[in-house]
C-alpha cells in the first residue's frame, strides 16, 4: 500500500460589500496583490465577485491548515483594503445572479459560449479535495468504492439553503445548480484506466471537449494531478470544518487502499441507490439521514458518522486526524452551516432585522472565526 496520500485543498469565495453585504466585484489590483502575495495558488474564477484559492499539496492535515490559513488571512485582508470581505458560502443568501457578469478570459468567454444560459446561474462556489494516488489503475479501482461516500460528504459539509433572497428548502441548492451542466454528477464506474481514458477520448477527439477538466463529475480524476479530486462538497464557512472534510476524503481513501492491500474492497452498489443518497443529502444535509444499503434501513446522520468513525480509526490515528474526524460528529449531531444560516435568519426575522443581511454578518463573522 502507497504510504503517503498527499492533501490539497481548493475553496471558491464570494467576496461582498462589507457596508451593502451585496456581492461585489474583484478589482484587478485585489486579485493581483493576491497573486503576488500566494503565486500561482489564487486565482480569479468564473464569477468577477469571485475568487479561487488553493493549497499545495500536503503530506498532512495540519501542514494544509498553516496553508489555508495563510490564504484565507491574504484574501480576507487585501479585500479589506476594498472594503470588501470574502464568505466561504456556496449561495450568497439574496443576491440575483442575473445581476453578475462574468469574468473576461478566453477561458471563461469559451465557456459563456459553450454553456449559454446555463453559465449565467452559476453563481455558486464550491471546495474540492485532492488525494495523492500514484497509481492510475488504483485510481480506476477506488472512484466507484469512494462513490459510496460522496453522499456522506454532501450532507455534512450542505452551506446553500437559500437562492435569489428565498429559502429554497434544500440544504444544498449549489448542487441543483451545478447539476445543469452536462457531465456532472455521480462518475460512471470504469472497469479500468483504459476503459476511462478509451470514453473520455472520444469527447476530445472530436473536439466536444478540449480535455478532462471539461469533465465535473463528483469525483474525477485529476486532468492535472495524480490525484483523485472529490468535488461534490459545498465549500464551509469555518477553516475546521473544511480541514475536517479534507480529512475525511483522506481517511476513506487511505481505508479503501488498506482493504485492497488485504485482498477485500467495498462493495459497489448501483449508482441509483447512490443517487438516491445524493437527493436525500441535497435536500436534508444531515436532518434525516441517509440509507445504509447494507442494512436496508435509514439511519441517522450521527449513527452513519459514528460506524464510519470506527472504521476510519486505525486510518486516522496513523494520518494525524483523529481531531478533525471527531468534529464530524459534531456537525451530523448539531447541523451544517445550512442549519446556523437558517436560525440566524430565524432570530433576525423576530427581531425584526434583515434576514438576508444577518445572515452574511454571520457567514462573515464564521469566515474570520478560525483565523
Amino acid at each position: 500500500m502507497q504510504q503517503d496520500f498527499t492533501l490539497g485543498i481548493e475553496e471558491e469565495y464570494l467576496l461582498v460589500n462589507r457596508d451593502s453585504l451585496q456581492l461585489s466585484e474583484a478589482p484587478e489590483a485585489l486579485m493581483e496583490a493576491c497573486q503576488n502575495d500566494f503565486e500561482g495558488q489564487v486565482s480569479p474564477e468564473f464569477l468577477q465577485c469571485q475568487i479561487e484559492v488553493g493549497t499545495r499539496p500536503h503530506t498532512t492535515v495540519a501542514s494544509a491548515r498553516e496553508d489555508l490559513k495563510r490564504l484565507r488571512s491574504c484574501v480576507s485582508k487585501r479585500a479589506a483594503e476594498y472594503n470588501l470581505s470574502p464568505i466561504a458560502v456556496s449561495c450568497h443568501p439574496f443576491a440575483n445572479w442575473k445581476d453578475q457578469h462574468h469574468t473576461r478570459k478566453e477561458r471563461y468567454d469559451a465557456l459563456q459560449h459553450a454553456l449559454g444560459g446555463v453559465a449565467r446561474r452559476m453563481l455558486i462556489c464550491g471546495m474540492h479535495v485532492h488525494v495523492g494516488v500514484a497509481d492510475p489503475a488504483l485510481r480506476a479501482d477506488l472512484m466507484p468504492q469512494l462513490s459510496y461516500f460522496l453522499p456522506h460528504l454532501l450532507a455534512l459539509s450542505t452551506s446553500s439553503p437559500y437562492w435569489n433572497g428565498e429559502d429554497t428548502g434544500l440544504s444544498s441548492y449549489r448542487l441543483t445548480v451545478f447539476d445543469n451542466l452536462p457531465r456532472t454528477g455521480l462518475p460512471p464506474v470504469f472497469a479500468s484506466w483504459g476503459e476511462y481514458e478509451r470514453t473520455t477520448g472520444i469527447l476530445v477527439e472530436l473536439g466536444v471537449i478540449e480535455d478532462t477538466t471539461k469533465i465535473w463529475w463528483d469525483l474525477r480524476p485529476s486532468h492535472r494531478f495524480p490525484t483523485l479530486e472529490t468535488r461534490i462538497m459545498d465549500v464551509q464557512p469555518r477553516l475546521e470544518h473544511t480541514l475536517s472534510m479534507a480529512a475525511l476524503v483522506q481517511a476513506l481513501t487511505r481505508m479503501l487502499c488498506r482493504l485492497k492491500d488485504r485482498n477485500l474492497r467495498w462493495r459497489q452498489y448501483d449508482r441509483f441507490l447512490i443517487s438516491e443518497n445524493r437527493w436525500r443529502a441535497q435536500r436534508y444535509g444531515v436532518g434525516e439521514g441517509l440509507i445504509d444499503f447494507g442494512d436496508r434501513s435509514i439511519k441517522p446522520m450521527s449513527e452513519l458518522i459514528g460506524d464510519l468513525m470506527g472504521m476510519l480509526a486505525e486510518d486516522a490515528e496513523t494520518l494525524g486526524t483523529m481531531t478533525e474526524l471527531a468534529r464530524l460528529q459534531q456537525i451530523a449531531e448539531n447541523g451544517t452551516s445550512s442549519t446556523r444560516q437558517r436560525r440566524v435568519h430565524a432570530e433576525a426575522t423576530a427581531r425584526g432585522d434583515d434576514p438576508g443581511q444577518a445572515v452574511v454578518r454571520h457567514l462573515i463573522e464564521e469566515f474570520h472565526a478560525d483565523l
